[in-house]
């Protein structure tokens, strides 16, 4: 019987404790992770809105459909590659994307990169490079994440 007791009294501690570490007093301090998980999908005629015009575009291609309800746009931008494509991570983080740096290259006055991102449920694959001052942007978005995230840069 005192055995039985132990038992029921870690118990009841051990759910007492998993309660306090869940409960939601301190609301301000929210995972990204829960948030996204329970966020409805974006409907696709609002992906357009989420996806920031480069700065110095001299450019706009899109959005066309693509598969899984995605769009595609494609921007022509005046500037360095590396420039744009670092300026363009913070207005894509402005924008309320959550971005991951997939790769970058640069030299002998060329370069890009490619990320990848979140904003709530859709999900984005943005594209980019080119010479000189010269860079190119392919961006596809889709409202939720697509089996494939295939993202095919245009003509």
């Amino acid at each position: 019987m005192r055995r039985g007791l132990c038992v029921a009294a870690a118990l009841a501690l051990a759910v007492g404790l998993t309660g306090t570490a869940c409960s939601s007093s301190d609301s301000g301090n929210k995972s990204s992770s829960s948030t996204s998980a329970t966020a409805a999908p974006v409907a696709t005629d609002q992906l357009p809105g989420l996806v920031p015009t480069p700065a110095n575009s001299q450019g706009t291609k899109g959005p066309d459909s693509i598969a899984d309800n995605g769009i595609h746009l494609q921007f022509t931008v005046n500037g360095a590659p590396s420039d744009v494509m670092a300026a363009y991570k913070a207005a894509l983080k402005d924008k309320g994307w959550a971005v991951t740096t997939i790769v970058t290259s640069g030299g002998g006055g060329g370069g890009g990169a490619t990320y990848t991102g979140t904003n709530g449920s859709a999900y984005g694959v943005f594209d980019g490079g080119g010479f000189n001052t010269s860079t190119y942007i392919n961006v596809c978005a889709w409202p939720t994440k697509p089996a494939e995230p295939n993202c095919v840069r245009g003509d």
